[in-house]
């Protein structure tokens, strides 16, 4: 079964993981922009704060389900530039 979070406890939750580690070095995801979107859905980077989010049993329970771009984008609801902010150095 799969926990029912909002996109706002969803996208708080990563913040919270990010926050508990602020000296961690993240793997970036750099030039999602200039990918093709079938690339960029696919992109992803050892270590990034995607990474972080996966690796959290409580966000793959609700339904993470790789760290990936697009799956970043599709789970916690962002759009494109939202996601680039976060994930891209």
């Amino acid at each position: 079964p799969t926990s029912t979070m909002t996109r706002t406890q969803r996208i708080e939750r990563w913040a919270d993981l990010l926050d508990e580690r602020p000296v961690r070095i993240l793997g970036m995801l750099t030039g999602t922009e200039y990918l093709p979107a079938e690339a960029r859905e696919l992109a992803r980077a050892d270590g990034s704060p995607i990474t972080v989010a996966f690796e959290d049993p409580l966000l793959r329970a609700a339904g993470l389900k790789n760290d990936t771009y697009g799956e970043a984008k599709r789970f916690f609801e962002l759009s494109d530039w939202q996601l680039h902010d976060i994930v891209c150095s």
